[in-house]
């Protein structure tokens, strides 16, 4: 496992892991010289010492990277950095189409038709420019969050196709390979159709046509038997995709659809006529024979309603069939795959479709009581021996160490569980000539039925004796170096979260460090994924207290500080990391809480002898309000339109806002020019009015 944080090619920066296969490990990265998001495959160490493998792989994902189509996922670069192979592609955030079948049991009819026809848009887009898939399968086809089906692995699959060294989840891919193709022989775009066909049979039954117990027995049944049609299983299967499967499936190329274009063609015709009968079989699928009857606008019209329910989970509305041409072809019966139970023959007898209705009607209620009793059983309603349905798809591995090749062939194959022999033979003091020597995965470890059991051979030899290294809190690519200078295999454990261990360094190995074995052993390793990683809660709104203990609940520790705001006091405003984002255990929190709105208070100035203008300046630069009643009247301490009046004495402490009344005066009295000296004009003034009185 790669660090978070290195850097590929001086460019793609590793965010974290988000896969892993059966060859390579997918990183979401960051392309830092286009700034995007990206995702980088980066191959295991089991291939790195390949060298046809790695150089088929670059030179196949060389090519895919000059594919661009919307229907696949789209290969932007290709590289090689510090011994690592990598394959930067376009990241889709999505589901497989694997997992997608496996949550809903079987698709609609609708939903396989919609999803074929994105699927095999994108393969033809690959086929126009020679490139072969070669591993078409539900795992290598991703529905996006958008509805968008999009084709990925290129590169890869072809690659495998050219080493020996192909590991066995790769040999899973056997389910859907062709029969040409599991010869050996020349695979071109029709392998790549077959393929299509057991993708979509699958996607309407929910299961392949061929399991079995090894990947070579499924092969040998691609290569031998007919594959039973899905309307056998699923009566209401539209004819015309029944037929369309069918086609795709066969074991003679030449009868399959010639190209992708033509299959396409079906599909979209399939969507507007469920039960037409326009698929040609037995033809080779080219010229005349793969030309479908032009339809009237009435008739379209008349199949459009009569069309495909729309209750679907599953909804794709870039399809247009108005676009779609039909060569007039009145010669096309012949070849074509028909089905007594869809009344497809005119010259049925009435008698025998009555007969056959009976039939279907019986076996209807046949299938019924048998869902009814599997449906009692699993509610445990019949407790009889071997009546108890076992649901389980995984099983334990036995211990066939000790064994003959045939003697662990015969114990696995009783736990449903294939064999192979890993290429060379080991020495061994523990195990005589013969007997398996050890295996992979590993005793009791639990997997999938019809999963492959590598064995290593004894070859009887002495083998010397190692102690295995220790190599813990070592980086996994170091500890890989270390065990095989120690001539001992490497063999990788799923990676778990450690609290002491620094993500991409190892926890432990098995056997444990100082162990004596013999060389060529295999060693495996555990690395840390670091600490775990939760998601931070939303801490806005709520109380310390409450913040508090959310974040205790994920094992996260809180940082508080406190501000003023318009929130009410005591409520967080803010916090740090957001909410949402994924951080490791233990991580620090950061949140403010309110102290509420924030009270301030300035003193009032002393604006008295100012003008208006200057005294409503000055009161606004502190904060308060100016409010200006008029004139006070005559006032000889200022002059005219001088402030000579304050609501608050100059010096008082209030809150900022607050209104402050002033008033200006009109300047001092103004003198009577008659009466300069100010006294009574009327009785006269001193001694002369005093006397003129008393004479």
């Amino acid at each position: 496992m790669i660090k978070e944080g290195v850097v590929l090619g001086k460019r793609y920066e590793i965010l974290g892991r988000i896969g892993s296969g059966g060859m390579a490990d997918v990183y979401k990265g960051k392309d830092h010289k286009l700034n995007r998001y990206v995702a980088i495959k980066v191959l295991k160490s089991d291939y790195r010492t390949d060298e046809v493998f790695i150089k088929k792989f670059l030179s196949e994902a060389q090519a895919a990277a000059g594919l661009m189509h919307p229907n696949v996922v789209n290969v932007y670069d290709v590289g090689q950095d510090r011994g690592l192979y990598y394959m930067v592609m376009e990241l889709v955030e999505g589901i497989t189409l694997k997992d997608y079948i496996e949550k809903k049991g079987k698709l609609s009819a609708k939903e396989t038709i919609s999803i074929s026809i994105q699927m095999v848009t994108g393969l033809q887009a690959a086929h126009n420019q020679h490139i072969i898939h070669r591993d078409i399968k539900p795992q290598n086809i991703i529905i996006s969050k958008d509805g968008k089906v999009k084709v990925t692995d290129f590169g890869i699959a072809r690659a495998t196709t050219s080493t020996q060294t192909i590991s066995t989840n790769v040999m899973g891919s056997v389910h859907y390979t062709s029969p040409e193709q599991a010869r050996g022989g020349i695979v071109d775009q029709k392998s790549d159709i077959y393929s299509i066909g057991i993708t979509m049979y699958e996607m309407v039954t929910g299961h392949v046509p061929f399991d079995g117990d090894s990947t070579v027995t499924v092969a040998l049944k691609h290569l031998q038997e007919e594959i039973e049609s899905p309307a056998v299983e699923v009566p209401d299967i539209p004819y015309s995709l029944e037929c369309i499967i069918m086609k795709c499936t066969q074991k003679n190329p030449g009868l399959r659809y010639h190209d992708c274009a033509a299959l396409i063609l079906d599909l979209k015709r399939s969507l507007v006529e469920p039960d037409g009968d326009f698929v040609v079989l037995g033809a080779a699928g080219s010229g005349d024979t793969d030309r479908t009857m032009v339809m009237s606008a009435e008739e379209l019209e008349q199949v459009q309603r009569r069309g495909y329910g729309q209750d679907d989970d599953y909804d794709d509305d870039d399809y247009d069939d108005e676009d779609d041409d039909y060569d007039d072809d009145d010669d096309y019966d012949q070849g074509r795959y028909s089905s007594d139970r869809r009344g497809k023959k005119n010259n049925v007898n009435p008698d025998t479709k009555r007969i056959m209705r009976i039939l279907m009607i019986v076996a209807g209620v046949v299938i019924a009581l048998l869902v009814l009793f599997l449906v009692a059983n699993a509610m445990g309603f019949f407790k009889g021996p071997g009546l108890s349905a076992n649901t389980e798809d995984t099983v334990e591995v036995p211990d066939v160490r000790g064994m003959t090749y045939e003697a662990a062939q015969a114990e696995l194959n009783k736990h449903e569980l294939g064999i192979t022999k890993a290429k060379e033979e080991e020495p061994s003091n523990e195990y005589a000539q013969g007997e398996v020597k050890s295996q992979d995965p590993g005793v009791g470890e639990k997997v999938k039925k019809n999963t492959t059991i590598t064995v290593v051979i004894s070859s009887g030899e002495e083998a010397k004796k190692v102690a295995v290294p220790d190599v813990i809190n070592r980086s996994e690519s170091e500890a890989e170096d270390i065990l095989q200078d120690a001539n001992l295999k490497v063999t990788h454990g799923n990676a778990q979260y450690s609290d002491d261990v620094a993500a991409g360094n190892v926890i432990s190995t098995d056997p444990q460090p100082g162990t004596e074995v013999d060389e060529g052993t295999s060693v495996q390793i555990v690395v840390s994924l670091g600490k775990e990683k939760v998601q931070v809660p939303n801490l806005l709104d709520r109380s310390q207290a409450d913040a508090e203990s959310a974040l205790a609940a994920l094992g996260l520790t809180g940082s508080v500080t406190e501000d003023y705001s318009d929130k009410a006091a005591g409520t967080v405003i803010s916090q740090s990391p957001d909410a949402g984002g994924e951080v490791e255990k233990g991580t620090t929190v950061s949140y403010v809480v309110s102290l509420g709105p924030k009270t301030e208070y300035v003193a009032v100035p002393d604006v008295r002898g100012m003008d208006l203008n200057a005294a409503e300046k000055r009161l606004s630069e502190e904060g308060l309000t100016p409010s200006y009643q008029g004139d006070s009247g005559y006032n000889s301490s200022y002059g005219a339109g001088q402030v000579c009046e304050m609501s608050y004495t100059p010096g008082t402490t209030v809150e900022k806002g607050t209104t402050v009344q002033f008033w200006t005066s009109l300047g001092p009295e103004p003198e009577d020019p008659e009466n300069p000296s100010g006294g009574d004009a009327e009785n006269g003034s001193g001694d002369g009015g005093q006397t003129g009185t008393e004479g």
